[in-house]
C-alpha cells in the first residue's frame, strides 16, 4: 500500500475505531478523521478529500443503512473514490446497492468478522485502492444462490392480472377491465398461485402472498 493513504473512517463503536486505527496506522495509511455517525462522514470527506473511505453500514441515529447511504451518496459525487464499507451480517442488498454506484470499481464490502484478520483485512484495501472490487466470499455464496424471479413463470396475461391484483381490484372489476369472464379471471388466478407455489392453507391469505411477490419482484 502507498505510502500516506489518507483515510477517513468512521464507525460508531468506539473499541473498533480505535482499533481501525491503530491497524491502518501501521500499514501506511493516515486516518485524517475517524468519526461516528453518516453526517460527520459526509463532513470529512468534504473537508479531506481522502483516497480511501471505511465506513460501518448501520450508524446513528437509526442503526439501519446510515453509513451505507452515505458511501453511495459520496461515489455519486466522485465515482473514483475507494470505499470499503462494513457490516455485521450478511446483506445483498447492500452490496448490490454499493456495486451499482459509478462503475463497481474501488469498492469493497466486508463481514466485520473478516477484520480480525489484519492481513486479509490490508490485502482487500490494497485491493480496492488499486482499482478493484472485493465483495465478502459469504455475500458473494449468497448472491449466487439468490432465487430466480419468482414472477419468471408467469404468462404476460397471468402478469397483468397480479398487478391488477396488486392494486386492489376484485375479479370481477379485473374481469371488466380486461374484457374477459369472471370465470376467465379465477382460471389466471388460480393459475398465478399455483405457479407461486401457494397452496391451499388454513391460516394464511394466498391472494395477499401473491401480491407479496409480485411487489418484491
Amino acid at each position: 500500500m502507498a505510502e500516506l493513504i489518507r483515510v477517513v473512517l468512521a464507525e460508531d463503536g468506539v473499541l473498533l475505531r480505535e482499533g481501525l486505527v491503530g491497524v491502518l496506522s501501521r500499514f501506511g495509511c493516515t486516518v485524517v478523521a475517524a468519526v461516528g455517525d453518516a453526517e460527520a462522514l459526509l463532513a470529512a470527506v468534504a473537508e479531506h478529500r481522502p483516497e480511501l473511505v471505511i465506513t460501518d453500514i448501520r450508524m446513528p441515529p437509526s442503526f439501519t443503512d446510515e453509513g451505507l447511504r452515505a458511501a453511495v451518496t459520496l461515489r455519486r459525487r466522485q465515482s473514483d473514490l475507494a470505499v470499503v464499507v462494513l457490516s455485521q451480517y450478511v446483506q445483498e442488498e447492500y452490496a448490490t446497492a454499493l456495486l451499482d454506484t459509478g462503475d463497481g470499481r474501488r469498492v469493497g464490502y466486508l463481514l466485520k468478522d473478516r477484520v480480525v484478520d489484519v492481513q486479509d483485512f490490508v490485502t482487500a484495501l490494497r485491493t480496492v485502492l488499486g482499482g478493484g472490487t472485493v465483495v465478502d466470499p459469504e455475500v458473494v455464496r449468497r448472491l449466487l444462490r439468490r432465487p430466480k424471479d419468482p414472477l419468471a413463470a408467469l404468462s404476460p396475461r397471468e402478469r397483468e392480472v397480479l398487478a391488477l391484483v396488486a392494486e386492489g381490484h376484485s375479479n370481477s372489476a379485473i374481469a371488466a377491465r380486461l374484457f374477459v369472464t369472471e370465470a376467465a379471471v379465477g382460471k389466471h388466478v388460480g393459475s398465478i398461485l399455483a405457479k407461486l407455489d401457494l397452496p391451499p392453507a388454513e391460516d394464511t391469505n394466498r391472494r395477499v402472498l401473491a401480491v407479496l411477490a409480485y411487489l418484491r419482484a
